[in-house]
């Protein structure tokens, strides 16, 4: 199971990534070039994030894992919220680099 710690250090490897919160203080935004990659909510329970994936695979996804759902306040057809706390490591940091890929693109 992986911490906020561990996915805001993930994050912040990948290449000119930055943190910010521009949504308010209990939410870190993860973006490269301008562009957002992950949001980490640090308020809402479950504890969750906010990650971009092609269309094929958000559904797969969704069908797969109760975990993840329909993006909380973002466009449902592109983006999952991830409820990470029981979730297999090597998935969310799947999630995570996909995410980065395709908005760096």
């Amino acid at each position: 199971m992986m911490n906020i710690g561990e996915i805001r250090d993930y994050c912040l490897i990948k290449e000119n990534a930055t943190e910010s919160q521009s949504f308010g203080k209990y939410i870190l935004v993860y973006k490269t070039n301008n562009k957002i990659f992950l949001i980490l909510f640090l308020q809402k329970f479950p504890l969750f994030f906010n990650v971009k994936t092609n269309t094929e695979w958000s559904e797969e996804l969704r069908e797969n894992y109760s975990e993840i759902t329909e993006g909380y306040h973002m466009n449902k057809k592109h983006w999952n919220s991830v409820y990470y706390g029981k979730l297999p490591h090597h998935l969310i940091l799947k999630l995570i680099d996909h995410s980065y890929d395709l908005v760096s693109k």
